[in-house]
């Protein structure tokens, strides 16, 4: 039986991409039911929202079904008050074959002021899939800048300390 659904995926457009392409901004007001009894935005909150930017950038840079495989120096690094925006900026860093890193950044926006601050940076590794599971090949990401490249780079150093430490803890199990 035909289903477009299970094509999906299977014939991705490879053609390379500019990080600007993934470019995604998320923002919303930091509600009471997000916090904690501080009054602060809960972390596991916090964590749920950067996942789903760092996704929705990724599925702009793929086109394709996507899985969570790491989540790399999350870092609280000021909390986030009830009443408060939560920013949460997210664009691809680096592709490999069939997997790619996302950076984002979340930052509190003071309503009543402006005042922005960075309050947590995260690298998370999304694995594009078939509907069935099976992994697909990513389009490339074109780096352009000294910056782009310097960033690339660290992902790439993020990368090898990654799979070291999945064999090493597979190889001693």
């Amino acid at each position: 039986m035909f289903s477009w659904p299970g094509l999906i995926g299977r014939f991705l457009d490879l053609t390379p991409k500019r990080a600007a392409e993934s470019a995604t901004e998320m923002v919303q007001v930091v509600l009471p039911n997000d916090a904690n009894p501080l009054g602060f935005i809960l972390g596991g909150t916090v964590m749920h929202l950067i996942d789903i930017a760092g996704a929705i950038a990724c599925h702009r840079h793929t086109r394709s079904l996507l899985v969570t495989a790491a989540v790399d120096d999350l870092q609280f690094l000021h909390p986030i008050k009830v009443g408060d925006l939560i920013i949460l900026k997210a664009r691809v860093t680096c592709a490999f074959r069939t997997s790619l890193e996302a950076q984002v950044d979340v930052y509190s926006e003071e309503t009543l002021t402006g005042r922005q601050q960075l309050t947590s940076r995260a690298f998370l590794t999304f694995v594009a899939v078939a509907q069935d599971g099976t992994r697909l090949a990513v389009p490339p990401l074109l780096v352009e800048t000294d910056e782009e490249r310097r960033v690339c780079e660290e992902a790439k150093l993020r990368r090898e300390g990654r799979l070291r430490k999945k064999v090493e803890s597979t190889t001693r199990s």
